[in-house]
Parts: C-alpha cells; sequence; structure tokens
C-alpha cells in the first residue's frame, strides 16, 4: 500500500497566510495598498457602517460606494449588523444580524457572503447553530493559539494572533523547515484604527516585507481557505488507496509515497 496524505496547499505549497481585519474603519485604505503591495490577501469582515457609526460615535468607516473597489481581490465577510455581543441574543436576533449583514454587504459586492468573525469574540454552541443555518461556513474567534495549525471545524477558526505580535519570531517559525508539521497555516488577525501611529505601521509594513511574495507560501483569503480545505476533505480514495475521485471543481495536491501529485478537478487518479 502507498503512503498518502493530504497535506499540501495548492501549487504543492506547505505554507498558507491568510489575515483578516474587522469594522471597515476608514484606515482599511492605507491597509489594503499595503497588503497589495506586498501580495498578501486579507478577509475584511464589515458590519452595516450606519448601524456601526452609532456604536462607535465619530470614527471614521470606509464609504460603503468603495467596497468593491477598495476590497477587490480581497474577501468581504460578514460582522453582524450592529456588531453586537451574539452570545448574549435570542436566536431570532442572531439570524437576523447575520441575515441583513449578508444582504447588505451582497448588494455592495456582487458575491455570495459566506463567512464572519464574531464580534467582541463573543460565541457559544447555540450562537454558532443559528449562524451556520443563516448560511455562514466559517466565523473567526480572537483565541490566539500562536501555532499554524488548519482548524477542524471552521466555526471556531481561531487565529494564529493579532497583528501586534506577528514580528520576527513568529515569521522565523513559521518558515522553519518542515519536518511532521507540514501544511502550516498562518492567520493573523486585528483592526485596522490600531495602527494609530507611524511607528505601528512600519511595523505592519515590516512584516508584510518579510512574509509578502514568497514562492513558497500560498497567499489566501479566509473563504479560499476553507474551499479548498472542503475540496481535501472531499477526495473519495479507493481501499488501499489505489486511486483517488477528486468531486470538486477545485485542484487538489497530495502527497505518494513522499512525491507531490495534483489531483484534477473532477477527475480520477490511479495512485
Amino acid at each position: 500500500m502507498k503512503r498518502v496524505e493530504t497535506i499540501y496547499w495548492p501549487g504543492g505549497k506547505e505554507r498558507a497566510l491568510t489575515l483578516s481585519y474587522d469594522d471597515g474603519r476608514f484606515e482599511d485604505y492605507r491597509l489594503v495598498e499595503m497588503l497589495n503591495k506586498y501580495g498578501i490577501k486579507s478577509t475584511f469582515h464589515l458590519c452595516i457602517p450606519e448601524l456601526l457609526a452609532k456604536l462607535i460615535g465619530g470614527a471614521a468607516l470606509v464609504d460603503p460606494k468603495d467596497y468593491e473597489s477598495l476590497y477587490r481581490g480581497h474577501e468581504i465577510s460578514c460582522h453582524m449588523a450592529h456588531h453586537p455581543f451574539p452570545a448574549w441574543m435570542p436566536d431570532e436576533a442572531i439570524r437576523a444580524e447575520v441575515t441583513d449583514n449578508r444582504l447588505y454587504l451582497e448588494a455592495l459586492c456582487g458575491y455570495p457572503v459566506r463567512g464572519m468573525s464574531y464580534p467582541y469574540g463573543s460565541f457559544s454552541e447555540r450562537v454558532i447553530r443559528v449562524c451556520r443555518s443563516a448560511g455562514m461556513e466559517y466565523s473567526r474567534t480572537v483565541r490566539e493559539t500562536g501555532e499554524f495549525a488548519v482548524p477542524e471545524n471552521f466555526m471556531l477558526w481561531d487565529p494564529t494572533c493579532h497583528h501586534s505580535r506577528a514580528d520576527s519570531e513568529l515569521i522565523e517559525r513559521f518558515m522553519r523547515p518542515l519536518n511532521y508539521d507540514r501544511m502550516r497555516l498562518m492567520y493573523v488577525w486585528g483592526h485596522s484604527y490600531e495602527f494609530s501611529d507611524e511607528e505601528r505601521w512600519s511595523r505592519m509594513e515590516e512584516f508584510c516585507k518579510s512574509i509578502g511574495g514568497r514562492d513558497d507560501i500560498w497567499y489566501a483569503t479566509n473563504i479560499e481557505i476553507v474551499d479548498y480545505m472542503n475540496a481535501v476533505r472531499s477526495l473519495r480514495f479507493a481501499e488501499q488507496c489505489t486511486s483517488v475521485y477528486n468531486p470538486t471543481c477545485t485542484d487538489v495536491w497530495i502527497s505518494v509515497d513522499f512525491e507531490k501529485v495534483m489531483i484534477p478537478a473532477g477527475m480520477t487518479v490511479k495512485l
């Protein structure tokens, strides 16, 4: 029997990087420009801005008319309509928050909005169930792991760290030669308004410069990570792994006796 492992990102890469930023603050304009400069992708979790404005007072937000152009190449995702504490809400209110948020964002971005982050990191098993029933396929928490594991349950997606802790030591650990922990995923999150002075902006640019533009990292949005892992988990192997069928529309890379093998979308491959 061959040794078969599902341990590669697209292109046979062993590392992936994804980011997410919440709230849609005005500083996103500068942040997106920086990310684009270094070829890094992010997901932006957005509320309904006129409702969020009631919570945050006079803080400047991204103009909704700019959503499609500003966030092009990245992902627009939910942060619930009012930025509430979902664990404190009845089921009906949670569902309305997600549904209203989705309808608003989808009208602006032109594609299905399928993920979110929990406002204030507030969630429970009940919240997860209701959000999933409202069409959410993933949700980021604020519980940092400091590690690079792929989550089993994307509705409980714990990030690697907040951007304030994304430093050279983290990058060094992420880029170390791989032994057993294949398919590393670094997930960095934050709020762009936290870049409140030039020193913090400079640290963020140094991080982007150090981690961006590498041929051995897959730069992806949150939903691209989810879609690829769903494709990996959809592979259908024959007994003894003599062949594999990929029923999805996504090419998947696997390891067969330590060699990288691509399983094309919709194809059966003998191993």
